[in-house]
Parts: C-alpha cells; sequence; structure tokens
C-alpha cells in the first residue's frame, strides 16, 4: 500500500498541527478504552470511559459525546431512528467486535474518530479493516481529481459491492460518509443538545447556511445537494463497511485545499493512526468476507 505525504513529510500550519493534536488524543483514547473492555462491560461503560479518560486530560467540550456499538450493533443491524445510535446496555462477550466512536474539543480544535477492534481474534472484522485500506486510497485519488462529493460516495458504493460488503454510513443521519469540521470558540460552560455541542453544531449549521448560498454542503452525502467538487477544509471522513452482523470503519480528517499542486489539493492530515499502521507492509484485497469465514 502506498500513502501520500502527510505530517512526516510536509510542515503542518500550526493550525494543522492543533487539529492533528487533537485527532491523535482521541485515538489514544480510544486505544486505551480499548485495552481496558472485558466481557459484561456495557456500551454505556465503554462511553463512560472514553468521556472519563478525555477528561482527565482537559477535555471539556464536544462535537458530539462518545458512542460504543457492540456486536451486530457495529454493522447498525435494525437501526431506523437517531436514537438508536447511542449507548446501550448491550454487554460485550468474547469474540463479540466493537466500534468506538467519539469527536471532542480540545483548545478548541475538533476530532472526529471511529476505532474498529474485537474482543479476542475476529476474522471477518479483520478483513473489513483490511479492505478499508482501498477506500482510503480512494476516497483521497478522487478528491485530488476534483470529482464532485456525490460522484466519490457512489465510486465508494461500487467498491464496496466488488468486496461484497454492505455500505453502513449511509444509515447515519442523511447519509454522511463525511462531514466538516472546525475550529470552535471555547467557552467555560459547553452545554450539549442531544449528545452534541452547541459550539459545534453552531459551527456546522453556520456552514450549512453559507454553504447553501454558495452552492456546496458541510455533509458528504449521496443526495443532490452534495453533488458538487471538495469543498476546501477539514473532513471527518468515515466509510463503514458491514458484512452479515459485522462493521468496521475508520474516522479521520481528510485536508482539502485549493491548491493546484495535485498532492496538495489534498491529503489526510496524519498517516501515523492505527488503522494506517496496521496496513503498513501489507495489501489490501478486494475479496469478500466470505473468505475471511472460510467459506
Amino acid at each position: 500500500m502506498t500513502t501520500a505525504p502527510t505530517a512526516g513529510t510536509r510542515e503542518l500550519s500550526a493550525e494543522l498541527r492543533g487539529f492533528r493534536r487533537v485527532q491523535r488524543l482521541a485515538y489514544d483514547c480510544a486505544q486505551a478504552v480499548a485495552a481496558e473492555l472485558r466481557p459484561g462491560v456495557t456500551e454505556r461503560e465503554a462511553a463512560r470511559m472514553q468521556r472519563e479518560w478525555l477528561r482527565e486530560r482537559g477535555v471539556r467540550d464536544w462535537f458530539h459525546l462518545p458512542f460504543a456499538w457492540f456486536g451486530d450493533r457495529t454493522a447498525f443491524t435494525g437501526f431506523r431512528v437517531p436514537l438508536q445510535f447511542f449507548p446501550t446496555d448491550r454487554r460485550l462477550e468474547p469474540g463479540m467486535p466493537f466500534i468506538l466512536d467519539l469527536a471532542p474539543v480540545y483548545e478548541g480544535y475538533t476530532a472526529d474518530i471511529g476505532y474498529s477492534g474485537a474482543l479476542g481474534a475476529h476474522p471477518v472484522q479483520e478483513r473489513l479493516m483490511a479492505d478499508l485500506a482501498a477506500h482510503r486510497e480512494l476516497i483521497l485519488r478522487e478528491v485530488r481529481e476534483r470529482r464532485s462529493l456525490r460522484e466519490i460516495y457512489a465510486d465508494v458504493d461500487r467498491l464496496m459491492v466488488r468486496q461484497g460488503y454492505a455500505n453502513r454510513h449511509r444509515a447515519y443521519p442523511f447519509g454522511v460518509i463525511a462531514h466538516k469540521v472546525d475550529r470552535v470558540r471555547e467557552r467555560r460552560f459547553s452545554p450539549r443538545l442531544f449528545g452534541f455541542g452547541t459550539q459545534s453544531l453552531k459551527g456546522l449549521v453556520s456552514d450549512a447556511l453559507h454553504g447553501h448560498r454558495e452552492g456546496w454542503s458541510p455533509l458528504w452525502s449521496p443526495y443532490r445537494f452534495s453533488d458538487h467538487p471538495p469543498h476546501p477544509g477539514l473532513w471527518a471522513v468515515e466509510p463503514h463497511l458491514g458484512f452479515r452482523g459485522t462493521g468496521a470503519k475508520f474516522e479521520e480528517i481528510l485536508v482539502v485545499t485549493d491548491s493546484a499542486d495535485p498532492e496538495e489539493s489534498a491529503f489526510w492530515l496524519d498517516d501515523d493512526l492505527p488503522h494506517v499502521r496496521r496496513w503498513a507492509g501489507t495489501e489490501a484485497t478486494t475479496d469478500t468476507a466470505g473468505k475471511a469465514e472460510g467459506k
């Protein structure tokens, strides 16, 4: 697998370093909590563990509070309404897959990340994670080609079909595969609305109103309002694969600029992330998950 130059080979601005810092903090949290998960832990307890870990390190605001999904909930099985995304009393069992999703705001910078794992070996989820590498490459390549967000979304869908998987990010509100993230003004008191920080929501609404006037949207979806080239800014991108009750995803920041240089026009903010390190030195395949089960 080849990766585009990011933080390791290009000089990042102070602002981008701030976003990278909070994104790494979020992934550190996910890994630390994942290491502490044991049989019997509930989704609510795993979400609380993430909140407490980050609060101990100075996080006081959120784009959204942490989520945790266990078992077939990693593939959003049966999800119909937004309330089903919130943590439940589902208990983790040996061999069960999980996803941790958290979006802290720290020192005014926002991250939104997704971390997939399992309590023990889980060959299907491991194959899903390996095959996500091809999606990371496709998304970056087509953003650099200035394809419309809607077209890229459709190409991600087609790649999933070729791999034998279902698109599970379509279950998110508006079917989004990504959304813009921005700086957030720090406040002494940061209220939340349905688990989302009001300051972050204000920023997203402002982007939506501003973008509507200019013909772009801060939500990357399969719908007509995303039928435009990528708008410069930071995008939290989260392709989410599902196969027979197992789901896996990554989520990380993609930087989009107005540079005429293709390599500078878009790049992943950081290649030193768990899923990227996991892929290093291995080739992502396009085999179906059926092979992961020995079928």
